[in-house]
C-alpha cells in the first residue's frame, strides 16, 4: 500500500469518532426519533448494559470505539439521552464466566440491556447443545436486568473469526461451528420473543476486507464496530420507542 494511503487511513481512524458523529448529524436525523419534550432536559437519561465477551468489550480497539459505547455516541447524537455504557465483558470469557462476573457484581437493573456471548464455548470445543441452556439462562437474566422487559433486550449474532488471519485455514470448520450457536442463539431468542440482530455476515468479509479486522488479526476493528451499529441502530430506536 502506498504512504500516502497509509498516512490518510491512519489519519481517517484516529478522527474517526468526530467524523462518525457528524455524518449522523448531518444526515436529517435518518432515523425516526421520538422528540424529546421541552422538559426533557430534566429526565433522567436512559441507562444501558452490554453484556459479553471481547467482542462487546471491544478487544484491540481504543475503548471509546467499541460497539456499546459507539451505539451510545450516536444515539445521543439522535436527541435520545443515554448514561456512560455500563459494560460487564472480558476478553476469554464464556457463558458461564459472564454469568459468574454477573452475580458477583449484582447490579441494579437497566432501561435496556444487550447480549452477545458464545465465541469462547465453541473455541474451547464446548458444543452448541451444552451452550443452549447456558445462553437461555443469561438471556433470562439479561431480561430480568432490563427490569423484566423483554422488549428492551437485544442480542447480537457471533461474529465468524473464520475470516481473519488468525482463522482462515480452518475456516470452514469455524464457519460451520459459529452457525450452529448463532442458530441456538437465533432459537432462543425466538422462545423469548426478544429482538436477535444478525451482524454474523459483517465479519465474514474480513479477508477480502482487511479495514474490518484489528490490527491482532483476529478482532472486529473499530470500522467493524460501526457497522454493526448501522445495522442495529433502527432496532434499537423501536426498542427504545416501546
Amino acid at each position: 500500500m502506498p504512504l500516502q494511503s497509509v498516512s490518510c487511513k491512519k489519519l481517517l481512524m484516529k478522527h474517526f469518532g468526530y467524523c462518525l458523529i457528524i455524518i449522523y448529524l448531518l444526515s436529517g436525523c435518518k432515523y425516526n426519533v421520538m422528540p424529546q419534550n421541552n422538559n426533557s432536559s430534566s429526565k433522567k437519561p436512559l441507562t444501558y448494559l452490554a453484556l459479553g465477551d471481547s467482542y462487546t468489550k471491544g478487544e484491540s480497539v481504543e475503548w471509546q470505539y467499541n460497539w456499546p459505547n459507539q451505539l451510545t455516541m450516536i444515539l445521543s447524537s439522535q436527541g435520545i439521552a443515554l448514561a456512560p455504557t455500563d459494560i460487564i465483558a472480558q476478553t476469554g470469557w464464556r457463558t458461564d464466566d459472564l454469568k459468574e462476573a454477573i452475580t458477583s457484581r449484582n447490579p441494579e437493573p437497566y432501561d435496556l440491556v444487550s447480549l452477545l456471548i458464545g465465541v469462547n464455548n465453541f473455541y474451547q470445543n464446548k458444543t452448541a447443545e451444552s451452550f443452549e441452556p447456558e445462553f437461555e439462562d443469561l438471556l433470562k437474566i439479561a431480561i430480568n436486568l432490563a427490569k423484566g422487559n423483554k422488549d428492551k433486550v437485544f442480542i447480537l449474532s457471533i461474529p465468524d473469526y473464520g475470516y481473519t488471519a488468525f482463522g482462515r485455514d480452518d475456516q470452514v470448520r469455524i464457519s460451520s461451528g459459529i452457525k450452529q450457536f448463532n442458530d441456538v442463539c437465533e432459537k432462543v431468542c425466538k422462545k423469548y420473543q426478544v429482538k436477535y440482530i444478525y451482524i454474523t455476515d459483517i465479519t465474514q468479509k474480513g479477508l477480502i476486507e482487511p479495514e474490518l479486522v484489528a490490527s491482532d488479526g483476529l478482532h472486529p476493528s473499530q470500522i467493524a464496530y460501526q457497522q454493526f451499529v448501522n445495522r442495529m441502530l433502527p432496532e434499537v430506536i423501536q426498542l427504545i420507542q416501546k
